[in-house]
């Protein structure tokens, strides 16, 4: 209660929350229109205000990318935010861009490209998935999901990324959190409650966001290595290793056939293990590794930095997945509970890859259903982990809960919401009923 209190406080408060001021020009929208494309924070304003007056609930969309993910609502109106994108402010020598939020990911990993700059959290790609080509999406959109790709472990999340954001909140308010440095936020940090709450608390306007420079190269250890059990130990001992690996997954047999690349010298099974850095310390620490690991050369292959790269660009946009026509589940738990729940699965007829080192499953599932999805969220639960279903039926959707979350962590988010959005105009219902 008293969190709750005090969040409410901090969004009165006039740094965060500054009530709009009439505009020296009109704007000119047609609120008889179903679908909005505003080109500027005004119009958003205005849209909202509107909305929220006649309690017209909006879906929000950006690049479309991730708008299977989550609950079916209805919804009168839609916002898309596709056309409201732009670079606003970008400086290479203090490790931050600044974005509107309907920024496409590509054009801003293209700019990145420039000064040889990265975002960390390799965000993943959806496009595969849904339509079979690539479709990155918009920042806001990867900002308001919070999924993060194979370097999740050592770097983070999305969220762990924000420096700073402007928003809209329920009321046609703007809400302002951070900067565009690491140590100017005090008291809440509004960006770890907006990232990962796809579009239910605010409208993302603008996105502040540390960047990085890439890797002098990178490189990936192959380990031919079919069987799950294996697998887990050579991962566990390698993040607990000093050589300091980027990215640890494990493919099954099944799989193999994806990744046909030169480097290769085998087929099959295989974990992958990423090390970055500057050439010759790469070198060495894949050496080390290789010992630690009691690895025999013929067991292994090593992927030179393009092959490396293409094969976590592969990774983390789940191609191996492009095909799927069945469920594709998120599972997410302690690396140690990983061995027993994908042993538990197995009598579901699942494939299935684990990425985050072991902390991480992409499980698909042929045949799903209501009795089948609570068994299997009852094998997860016990294991201190929570699911995410990103791909299933339509009719499947509408009666089983797409995120996980446990009665207290609910009423906590249902609250959270009435702060940002007092009327639930914003995606309603999208992660939880009610919220």
């Amino acid at each position: 209660e008293k969190f709750i209190q005090d969040l409410e406080n901090v969004l009165r408060k006039e740094e965060f929350i500054s009530m709009e001021e009439k505009q020296n020009s009109q704007t000119s929208l047609d609120f008889n229109q179903n679908i909005f494309k505003p080109t500027s924070r005004e119009e958003i304003v205005e849209i909202v205000k509107n909305c929220y007056k006649k309690n017209i609930p909006l879906e929000i969309n950006g690049l479309k990318s991730k708008n299977k993910i989550g609950r079916n609502f209805q919804s009168e109106k839609t916002l898309d935010l596709s056309e409201f994108k732009g670079i606003i402010d970008y400086k290479p020598e203090e490790l931050y861009i600044k974005v509107k939020a309907g920024t496409s990911l590509k054009e801003i990993i293209e700019e990145l490209d420039k000064n040889n700059q990265q975002l960390a959290f390799e965000p993943n790609d959806f496009g595969y998935l849904f339509s079979g080509e690539s479709n990155s999406g918009s920042i806001g959109g990867v900002v308001s999901c919070n999924f993060a790709g194979s370097r999740r472990f050592k770097v983070g999340s999305v969220r762990d990324h924000i420096l700073g954001f402007q928003g809209i909140n329920g009321k046609g308010e703007t809400i302002k959190s951070g900067g565009t440095v690491v140590k100017n936020v005090t008291g809440y940090d509004l960006s770890k409650l907006v990232s990962g709450s796809f579009g239910t608390l605010t409208i993302l306007t603008e996105l502040s966001i540390k960047v990085l420079p890439k890797p002098e190269t990178s490189k990936t250890l192959i380990i031919k290595n079919p069987h799950l059990k294996k697998a887990l130990d050579f991962l566990g001992k390698a993040l607990s290793s000093s050589t300091d690996p980027s990215g640890g997954v494990f493919y099954p047999d099944y799989f193999g056939k994806n990744f046909v690349l030169n480097d290769l010298t085998h087929d099959g099974g295989l974990t992958a293990i990423r090390i970055e850095g500057p050439i010759n310390s790469v070198d060495q620490r894949l050496k080390r590794l290789s010992k630690e690991l009691s690895l025999l050369d013929q067991e292994l292959s090593i992927l030179g930095n393009d092959q490396s790269n293409i094969f976590w660009n592969r990774t983390k946009n789940l191609e191996v997945f492009k095909s799927l026509k069945s469920n594709l589940l998120r599972i997410v738990l302690p690396m140690s509970e990983t061995l027993q729940v994908i042993q538990k699965l197995k009598s579901y007829d699942i494939k299935y890859f684990v990425d985050w080192g072991g902390s991480l499953i992409w499980a698909a599932f042929e045949t799903l259903n209501a009795k089948i999805l609570n068994d299997i969220k009852d094998i997860v639960k016990k294991h201190q982990g929570y699911i995410t279903l990103i791909k299933i039926e339509d009719d499947l959707k509408a009666s089983a809960d797409i995120f996980t979350i446990d009665p207290i962590k609910y009423k906590i988010s249902e609250k959270i919401k009435r702060s940002f959005d007092p009327k639930r105009i914003f995606n309603p219902g999208k992660m939880y009923t009610g919220i």
